[in-house]
């Protein structure tokens, strides 16, 4: 990991790594994966958690920001919640353990904790790049999760739902996902929990030629818990990947989407809705390589800030020689609600073709007072009428979705936020 510099370690360092030393022994592996634990822990031996001088975590200096680290306690007891969307398939997490999985049409289901045993996780636990201190520390610590394996031409009635509960302590789980030529499906990723915990949690998806996939990443942490994730993806010739994200929860998050959209005529959709308030720390970073000849991308994210919550967004987008013909849209904008909080926008675009269409965009503003007051000119309160422009800017992006089911169970959570926040 390209990180700092040999130097006094932080507690939380020293934490991980006396984590991994004591957890070692209990953790699935053969000697392939083994070694690629051992790695990773290295590696943060050696350089320690990425600070703000590394370019990738300029606006989350996790080596200030990760204070502590809870002790891992088997002895926790998470119990699964009901999910987001009726009828979805559920496959739970316990504390960073598999439960019993729901049967699924046309999906093979198969344990983490099964493929890290027998070595096949192995390549995957190599971290993305140099500086990927979330792929690490998963790597390192990771103890189960699911694989799903979509059968071509499959489309599953209803969701599925990977449902990561944690109560308190540490949880590492890992996902992935090979959606076959040809099929759909709809997945849910959610995170929910009741203690103060370290969670991390990477996703690896591959989408088939032809194939259509829509991920929902819905993070509802505690307000003492550390949530790192992490989305990986590779999109085939021709098919569709649509992402949305939420974060309502958590003191500490990073959120990274990486995505290679390798297949000509492949579309990717990252569509994202954070709500930050108290001290929450929240950063989405996402960087996209457009790979193929005539592939697309759209990105919005939209933001509410309050209390003296931080956030940040840094957007890449990588336009390779080859592929021409790219249309690629990025824009990030922001409500600050309160003078104390803060959020910051890093938009890049780094293009090697000459035949593209490419732009961003980026707006931190406050409520628009005009708006507040035709509102308010018509009888409605001002906390009402505040409440209802916020929802508003929220609204446009997730309503883009287009399924009543998905629309309706989002604004639901909107309306949870703003009754504890608004």
């Amino acid at each position: 990991m390209n990180m700092q510099a040999s130097q006094t370690r932080t507690a939380a360092e020293t934490a991980l790594i006396d984590t991994f030393t004591a957890r070692l022994p209990a953790l699935p592996g053969d000697a392939s994966v083994t070694a690629k634990r051992k790695e990773a822990v290295a590696a943060l031996r050696a350089r320690g958690l990425p600070n703000r001088k590394i370019e990738a975590w300029h606006y989350t200096d996790l080596r200030r920001l990760l204070t502590a680290i809870p002790a891992f306690d088997a002895r926790n007891e998470a119990k699964p919640v009901a999910p987001l969307l009726g009828g979805s398939a559920v496959l739970p997490i316990l504390n960073g353990k598999a439960g019993r999985a729901a049967a699924i049409e046309g999906v093979t289901v198969v344990t983490a904790a099964e493929k890290l045993a027998d070595g096949s996780f192995a390549p995957a636990l190599q971290p993305a790049t140099d500086d990927d201190a979330v792929g690490a520390i998963n790597a390192a610590l990771a103890a189960d999760g699911w694989f799903l394996d979509v059968a071509p031409g499959a489309a599953p009635a209803d969701p599925i739902e990977l449902q990561s509960v944690q109560a308190g302590g540490q949880a590492h789980t890992r996902l992935a996902a090979h959606v076959g030529e040809g099929a759909k499906a709809t997945v849910v990723e959610r995170h929910v929990g009741t203690g103060d915990a370290l969670v991390s949690s990477v996703a690896n998806i591959v989408v088939g030629e032809g194939a259509e996939l829509r991920w929902l990443i819905v993070q509802e942490q505690p307000g003492g818990a550390t949530h790192l994730g992490q989305f990986n993806a590779w999109i085939g010739r021709n098919a569709k990947l649509t992402v949305f994200v939420m974060n309502l929860g958590g003191k500490l998050v990073r959120q990274e989407i990486r995505v290679d959209a390798k297949g000509e005529g492949g579309e990717f959709t990252l569509r994202g809705v954070n709500l930050l308030a108290g001290s929450t720390h929240c950063d989405v970073t996402m960087v996209l390589d457009h790979s193929a000849f005539g592939t697309n991308s759209t990105e919005v994210i939209r933001n509410i800030v309050t209390d003296r919550a931080e956030g940040a967004f840094q957007g890449q987008i990588r336009v390779k020689q080859q592929a021409q013909k790219t249309d690629a849209k990025m824009a990030c904008n922001t409500l600050l609600l309160s003078d104390e909080g803060g959020f910051s926008v890093k938009p890049e675009l780094e293009i090697f073709a000459d035949d593209v269409a490419c732009g961003h965009g980026a707006t931190v503003a406050e409520i628009d007072r005009n708006s507040l007051f035709y509102l308010m000119a018509r009888g409605i309160d001002e906390k009402t009428a505040r409440g209802l422009l916020v929802k508003a800017f929220l609204a446009e992006v997730i309503e883009e979705l287009e399924d009543e089911a998905i629309v309706e169970a989002l604004e639901a959570k909107l309306d949870g936020w703003f009754a504890e926040h608004g």
